[in-house]
C-alpha cells in the first residue's frame, strides 16, 4: 500500500460508501415502510450523479494516458474505474435484495407491488383503459431493422429492449423508452380492502400485443437497459453568443456525452448483450452493471403515500424562532440583534418574509443577493421581480452552471432579466456558491444595510428536507463585507480585503491555517485547544494535512461529516486526536459548522463551503462570523447535540465499515432531539 493510501481515503471509494449509508436507511427496519422505498430512490439517484460527475472524470484521466495516482490518492485510474464496478455491483446486489425484503413487508400491509403476469380480471380492464388513454400516446418506440440505426439512448431514461421471436423467419427487435412524462407507479383500484401497484415497465410488458400486433411473433421477451453519460459541459468558444446561450447548447449537448456506465437486466440473453455493447460502443472501462428487471430505481422517490401516514415519517410543524414574527416588520426586529433561522426546523417563511418586505417597503432602495438552486416554483425568485417593478435596483448573481440545474436557473435568469433585475451571471473560472443577500434601507437621510447569510441555497422546496443555518442580521460590519463581494462580481479584478468575513477563493484556506495555528499554538502552551467541525464533505488535501499537524500536536478534534471524507481519523501518529461520524437520517444533513476554542473565547462560522479544493480554489464561498453571544452558545448546543447522536451517528474510520455508535448512554437521535431542543425554548 502506498503513502499515499495510508494517509487518504480515495475520495470515489469514500463518497461510495457514504452512498452505503444511505442504503442502510432503506435497510434499516425501524425506518417507516415507504420511506425505506424513497432511500433506495435517493441511493440510486445519487449513483445516477456519480457515474456523470465522478466516474466520467476518472475515465477522462485514465483515457489522456495518465496513471492519476497523485489526483486519486494514491490508486491508478485504471484500478480506481475496475474497484469502482466491483462495489457498485455489490451495492446493486444489495439494493435488490432490500427491495425484495420491503415488499414482502409491505404485503403484510396489505399494499401489493404487482407485475404484468399477476393482473386478474377486475384490473384488466382499468390497465387496458389506462394503456390507451395514458400510455400509448406518448409512447416512443423504435422498430429496430437494417434500415433504422439504433437511435443514441438519452441519459439515464430506461430502456426496454424488446425480441420478438419467429422460429420460421427472423427475429425483430424493438426499443420502447420509459416516459419520465408519465407516472412510474400506476395504482390500480382497491380490492378487498388492499391496495395494488403496477411499475409502469409491467403494464407496459402486459400490452404488448396491443403494441405489436402488426408483428408476426410466437413469443416476446423484454429487458431493461439503461445508459449513464458523462454529465461534464462542454462549453462553446463562440465569443458572439451570450452566456446564457453557451449554458443552454451545453445542456442539450449533455444528453449526447460519451457513455459511461451500462445498467441491463441479468437475466438477458447473451447475444442481444453482445449487440447492445456493440453497437453502443461500450467498451471494458466503461462500468458494466448487471442488475435486476427495473431500472431507474431513483424514481421509488416519488412512491405513492397511498394515505398511508403510518408508514411514512411523521411531517414535523416548523417552529417560529423565539423572538421573531412573521407579521411584523422583519427589519425593525433584526435591527435590535440577529436571528439564526434553522430549517426545516423553523419555517423558510422568514427569508421569503425579508425579500418581500424588501420587494414593497418604499425606504429600500436596493437588494443584492446570490442564487444557486431554485425551487421549482421559487417565491424567492417572484419577490425579487416584484421589487424590480417596484423601482428597486435589484442585483442578482446567479450561477448558470450548478450541476443539473442548469435549466431552472436558465429559465429564472430570463424571467428576472425581462423584469429590469440587474443578471450577473459568475466570475470567470469561478463557481459563484456562497449564499447571501444584503439591502440597503434610507433611514434618517443615511443607508443601513440588513441582510442574510446562510449554509444552503434559497430554495422553499429543498428547505423542508435540507438543515441549514440562515442568520438574519442587521450588524453593519458584517455587511459591509458582504457588500465588497457583490462588488467583486462586478469588477473581477479588484480583490477586496474582508475584515470579518472569509471569503474563497482569495482567503479561505489561510485564514483557516490561522484558526488551526491558533489551536497549536495554545495546546502547546497547556491551554484549552480544541476544533469541531461540522461538514458535508472534506477532500482537501492541504486542509487533510493541516488537522493532521493539529492531531499531532495534541488538538482535540471532532468532525461530523455527512459525506466523503478522505481524512483517516484515530490513526496513531498521524490522526489519533481526530474523531469523525457520520450522520443519516430523515432530513439531509447540510449545515458547514466551524468552532475553534480560542482558549474558552470560541471563534465560531456558519459557511457555504465544504472543505475541498473546489470550495476552497475553485469557488466564491464565504464563512460568516458569528458575534452574537446566544446565537454562538445555540450553535454549541446543537453540535453538541449532533456529536451525541448514538442513534443514527455511524463511525467513520481507516476501514470505512459505516459501523453504527453504539454505547450505553441515553439514546439520543440528534435531528429528533433538535426539534425538541428548540420546542424546548419556546416553551421556558
Amino acid at each position: 500500500m502506498t503513502k499515499d493510501k495510508n494517509k487518504y481515503i480515495n475520495r470515489e471509494l469514500s463518497w461510495l460508501q457514504f452512498n452505503a449509508r444511505v442504503l442502510q436507511e432503506a435497510a434499516d427496519e425501524n425506518v417507516p415502510l415507504i420511506e425505506r422505498l424513497r432511500f433506495l430512490g435517493i441511493f440510486s439517484n445519487n449513483l445516477d450523479e456519480f457515474f456523470k460527475v465522478r466516474y466520467a472524470t476518472v475515465k477522462r484521466i485514465y483515457e489522456a494516458g495518465k496513471g492519476g495516482k497523485s489526483e486519486l490518492g494514491g490508486i491508478k485510474a485504471g484500478d480506481l474505474l475496475e474497484e469502482i464496478t466491483q462495489i457498485v455491483i455489490k451495492h446493486q446486489s444489495t439494493s435488490l435484495e432490500i427491495l425484495e425484503n420491503i415488499e414482502n413487508e409491505l404485503e403484510k400491509e396489505d399494499i401489493h407491488i404487482i407485475n404484468e403476469k399477476e393482473i386478474d380480471a377486475e384490473h384488466h380492464n382499468f390497465i387496458k383503459n389506462y394503456f390507451y388513454q395514458e400510455v400509448s400516446p406518448a409512447l416512443v418506440v423504435i422498430v429496430l431493422n437494417e434500415y433504422v440505426a439504433i437511435p443514441e439512448l438519452k441519459d439515464s431514461a430506461a430502456y426496454l429492449t424488446i425480441k420478438m421471436s419467429n422460429p420460421k423467419g427472423k427475429d425483430q427487435f424493438a426499443l420502447i423508452e420509459i416516459s419520465k412524462a408519465m407516472d412510474r407507479f400506476v395504482v390500480l383500484p382497491m380490492k378487498d380492502n388492499s391496495n395494488y401497484i403496477i411499475m409502469l415497465d409491467d403494464l407496459i410488458r402486459y400490452c404488448f400485443d396491443d403494441i405489436f400486433n402488426i408483428f408476426k411473433y410466437e413469443s416476446i421477451t423484454a429487458h431493461m437497459i439503461k445508459i449513464t453519460r458523462d454529465g461534464e459541459l462542454d462549453f462553446d468558444s463562440d465569443l458572439s453568443k451570450s452566456f446564457i446561450s453557451k449554458i443552454s447548447e451545453s445542456v442539450k449537448d449533455r444528453q449526447s456525452g460519451d457513455p459511461i456506465r451500462f445498467v441491463y437486466d441479468k437475466s438477458i440473453d447473451t447475444d442481444t448483450l453482445d449487440f447492445l455493447l456493440d453497437i453502443m460502443g461500450i467498451d471494458k472501462k466503461d462500468s458494466i452493471i448487471p442488475g435486476g428487471r427495473y431500472h431507474n430505481r431513483r424514481d421509488y422517490m416519488d412512491f405513492p403515500s397511498l394515505g398511508r401516514k403510518d408508514l411514512l415519517y411523521d411531517k414535523i410543524n416548523p417552529l417560529p424562532v423565539e423572538g421573531l414574527n412573521l407579521e411584523e416588520s422583519i427589519f425593525k426586529t433584526i435591527a435590535k440583534k440577529d436571528y439564526l433561522v434553522y430549517a426545516p426546523y423553523h419555517a423558510f417563511s422568514y427569508v421569503v418574509k425579508f425579500l418581500r418586505e424588501a420587494a414593497l417597503d418604499p425606504k429600500v432602495k436596493t437588494i443584492k443577493i446570490t442564487i444557486y438552486r431554485l425551487a421549482q416554483i421559487s417565491h424567492v425568485a417572484s419577490s425579487l421581480i416584484n421589487a424590480a417593478k417596484n423601482g428597486k435596483k435589484v442585483t442578482v448573481s446567479i450561477e448558470l452552471r450548478a450541476r443539473f440545474d442548469e435549466e431552472a436557473n436558465i429559465n429564472y435568469a430570463e424571467q428576472m432579466q425581462d423584469a429590469g433585475v440587474n443578471m450577473l451571471f459568475g466570475v470567470t473560472g469561478l463557481k459563484v456558491h456562497c449564499k447571501m443577500c444584503v439591502i440597503e434601507r434610507e433611514e434618517h437621510n443615511k443607508l443601513v444595510r440588513y441582510g442574510f447569510i446562510s449554509t444552503g441555497n434559497f430554495n422553499e422546496s429543498t428547505a423542508k428536507f435540507y438543515t441549514d443555518f440562515t442568520l438574519l442580521t442587521a450588524n453593519s460590519k458584517l455587511l459591509k463585507d458582504v457588500n465588497k463581494v457583490f462588488d467583486f462580481f462586478e469588477v473581477n479584478y479588484k480583490i477586496n480585503r474582508y475584515k470579518h468575513i472569509i471569503v474563497s477563493p482569495h482567503y479561505t484556506q489561510s485564514k483557516l491555517f490561522a484558526l488551526i495555528d491558533i489551536e497549536i499554538e495554545n495546546v502547546k502552551k497547556g491551554k484549552p485547544a480544541y476544533i469541531k467541525l461540522k461538514l458535508n464533505s472534506i477532500s482537501s488535501y492541504k486542509m487533510i494535512d493541516k488537522l493532521y499537524e493539529a492531531s499531532s500536536a495534541g488538538v482535540k478534534i471532532q468532525m461530523i461529516v455527512r459525506g466523503l471524507c478522505c481524512l483517516v481519523p484515530g490513526v496513531k501518529g498521524m490522526s489519533e486526536n481526530i474523531e469523525v461520524i457520520s450522520i443519516i437520517d430523515k432530513f439531509l444533513e447540510h449545515t458547514r459548522l466551524y468552532m475553534f476554542g480560542n482558549d474558552d473565547n470560541p471563534q465560531i462560522y456558519i459557511s457555504s463551503a465544504d472543505w475541498m479544493t473546489r470550495n476552497i480554489d475553485n469557488r466564491v464561498e464565504v464563512s460568516c462570523p458569528i458575534y452574537d453571544k446566544e446565537i454562538k452558545k445555540e450553535l454549541q448546543d446543537l453540535f453538541e447535540i449532533c456529536w451525541n447522536d448514538n442513534v443514527k451517528a455511524r463511525i467513520i474510520n481507516e476501514n470505512q465499515d459505516n459501523n453504527y455508535r453504539v454505547n450505553d448512554k441515553k439514546k439520543i437521535r440528534a435531528q429528533f432531539e433538535t426539534y425538541d431542543y428548540y420546542l424546548n425554548k419556546l416553551e421556558k
